[in-house]
């Protein structure tokens, strides 16, 4: 199904009468129930003339917008009354695993449309981490901005947050003619290494602990009630959420290093993760614990089998050319995991992220992030090098603690930049990720990052 806000609000005009005796003000839009899914059963999709509060969509000044439902997908347009010919299609992150689907804006909303780009956003027809169904609602809404507004695009610039970055990177590989340009940001750039890091981090704690666990690659009903049993045992020897005990500092010294490596402000972002509650069902214990892959059989939801690997992992908790006697017990005693499936090509599972771009990409990534970690991208780089693609990546780090956590003078200057290289081809400045010394300056972050980032603590930038 096709709907046209801009068909609707005509037609209502038709039905106003032509001579009204008294002025009649236009109603506030009222907000329709969600719909059944037309492909997908049991979802639905909520209106995308409305937020989920109830607050309308509305078009900002001098722009028009069209909204709609198309393959149980709802997509949101907004077109600038001084249009430049460009777009930028958004692409959602990670929304759990509930049955209703739903559009919003992307937070550069406003600056795109004073740019002069309009933008497009889609629901995608399902939830998870179904990164394949974000990709083809995506890309399909470059013929869906077409068909309602009657136009073409003339360039078209890919962009997404957290699961929404892994859609971009996927989105420009598997159709490199469609876009532009792209920039991901705060996000999982290394497609199945986040969870070889979430494996890492819970494994990596429950060796150092002494605690027993397993990882069933088909959990009964009983095992999150074990898990959580363990990890009763495990997070009072840490001492979160600090990690005051020497295991603690242990694991905190490890994490760091499989998060992407010393850098400033680690200990503020340990602190700062290990204080909140990890996602529901599990929302009774420390972030990172509720995310261990054996609770799902390694399966994310979506692959057809267990997606994370650490058998040939070299845990440290230091830079010493040499393993420690400590080093070596902690890979000794650590639980091994064998993946038995993988990131794959096209849209399956989970859909391989190459590193091959075929056009500009400028990323951003908080360097205190512990859920989707700045390593992904130290993992997207190392790709694009191997492919000879790293004049197409720039990466900037933020000096900041949360997961998306930016200010808006971040994005805008990003996407500003990127634009800039799309149109004149001048490769903008970025961080040095994959040089470690760089990475371990007490400055690094401090050239990109603008503002101030709530859990971030660190030494003044000069």
């Amino acid at each position: 199904m096709l709907r046209s806000r801009a068909a609707v609000v005509a037609l209502t005009a038709l039905l106003i009468p032509l001579a009204a005796p008294t002025p009649v003000r236009a109603a506030p839009p009222v907000c329709d129930a969600p719909v059944p899914s037309t492909t997908q059963p049991g979802y639905l999709v909520a209106d995308p003339d409305c937020d989920l509060d109830g607050t309308p969509f509305t078009p900002l000044p001098g722009a028009r917008v069209h909204t709609g439902i198309t393959a149980g997908a709802a997509y949101r347009i907004e077109v600038p009354g001084k249009w430049n010919g460009g777009l930028v299609v958004f692409a959602h992150g990670y929304r759990g695993r509930g049955t209703t689907v739903y559009v919003d804006d992307p937070g550069l909303r406003e600056h795109y449309v004073a740019r002069g780009y309009a933008w497009a956003a889609s629901s995608y027809a399902t939830n998870g981490y179904d990164v394949g169904q974000g990709v083809r609602d995506s890309v399909a809404l470059i013929d869906v901005f077409r068909r309602v507004t009657g136009a073409r695009a003339k360039s078209v610039i890919m962009s997404g947050a957290s699961m929404g970055g892994h859609v971009t990177a996927v989105a420009i590989e598997e159709h490199p003619r469609a876009f532009a340009g792209a920039m991901p940001y705060c996000g999982v750039l290394g497609d199945t290494a986040l969870y070889d890091y979430f494996l890492d981090a819970n494994v990596t704690a429950a060796a150092l602990t002494g605690v027993r666990i397993e990882f069933p690659l088909q959990p009964g009903e009983d095992y999150q009630a074990r898990w959580r049993s363990q990890v009763g045992r495990i997070v009072p020897q840490l001492g979160l959420p600090s990690g005051s005990t020497p295991a603690g500092r242990t694991w905190s010294a490890v994490l760091e290093r499989r998060s992407g490596g010393e850098r400033p402000g680690f200990d503020s972002a340990f602190t700062y993760w290990n204080s909140l509650p990890s996602l529901p069902p599990l929302a009774d214990l420390p972030f990172l614990f509720g995310l261990y892959p054996g609770l799902q059989g390694g399966t994310a939801g979506i692959a057809p089998g267990n997606i994370a690997d650490n058998r040939h992992t070299v845990y440290r908790s230091t830079d010493r050319l040499w393993p420690t006697a400590q080093e070596w017990r902690l890979n000794r005693d650590v639980l091994r995991v064998r993946r038995t499936a993988g990131a794959g090509p096209g849209l399956s599972g989970v859909p391989r992220v190459d590193g091959r771009p075929s056009v500009p990409v400028l990323s951003l990534h908080d360097i205190g992030d512990l859920f989707v970690p700045f390593s992904m991208e130290q993992v997207y780089a190392a790709r694009a090098a191997r492919n000879g693609r790293s004049g197409l990546f720039v990466s900037r780090a933020i000096r900041g603690a949360g997961h998306c956590d930016f200010t808006q003078a971040e994005l805008r200057q990003g996407f500003d930049d990127l634009t800039a290289w799309v149109r004149g081809g001048h490769r903008p400045g970025g961080d040095a990720i994959l040089d470690r010394r760089a990475v371990a300056d007490p400055a690094f972050g401090c050239r990109w990052t603008r503002g101030t980032h709530q859990g971030f603590v660190a030494p003044a930038c000069p």
